[in-house]
């Protein structure tokens, strides 16, 4: 199967031949069992059966797969789903890992810090902002993940989350508001 074809030209062509869902699962798999991670669940055995339950949920509705939204979208929502549902059966509350990836959330909670006339670095180890995060409400970790972290774009994160374009920009204004409130000591230094 050509690399240069859309997820959408494969799931057309998976409808008619299992073989071509293979394509996507490789194209996908390493990014889900990322974003499942960053989600919280921290053990691969888990995230692996997240991923497999996912994908085989992807694979049984393709027919009902609307080829105006984005297929990736469309896979991150079930994956998500999947996480959330995962979490309740185990009663859970997720851990979560930040890593280097974090640097773009950093800077925009430092972006967003009103003292903008000294040029302020915001110092903090991964391991404050990992404690901080876990605070947060599962809806804003969810967003700041998949801007942050996974870089999707509003309209993308309004599909997977299942929510408007507009309540996507107020559950991320809020969840960098409460993530600064949840940080212990905000150290600056000119």
């Amino acid at each position: 199967m050509p690399l240069d074809m859309t997820d959408e030209e494969i799931v057309r062509r998976a409808l008619s031949d299992k073989e071509a869902f293979a394509h996507l699962i490789e194209r996908y798999e390493a990014k889900l069992l990322r974003y499942l991670e960053r989600l919280g669940v921290l053990v691969r055995e888990d995230r692996e059966d997240i991923l497999q339950n996912a994908f085989v949920k992807a694979y049984r509705n393709l027919n009902s797969f609307d080829p105006t939204l984005a297929f990736s979208s469309w896979l991150y929502r079930i994956a998500h789903n999947e996480a959330m549902s995962f979490f309740r059966a185990k009663r859970a509350r997720p851990q979560v890992i930040l890593s280097e990836e974090g640097e773009a959330l950093i800077t925009e909670l430092r972006d967003d810090v009103a003292d903008a006339s000294a040029v302020a670095e915001l110092r903090l180890s991964r391991e404050e902002l990992g404690k901080a995060f876990a605070k947060l409400e599962p809806r804003y970790r969810d967003v700041l993940t998949l801007r942050f972290f996974e870089e999707r774009s509003y309209a993308e994160m309004s599909d997977i989350l299942e929510v408007p374009v507009g309540t996507v920009s107020t559950l991320l204004y809020r969840a960098k508001r409460a993530l600064r409130e949840a940080l212990p000591e905000l150290t600056f230094s000119s």
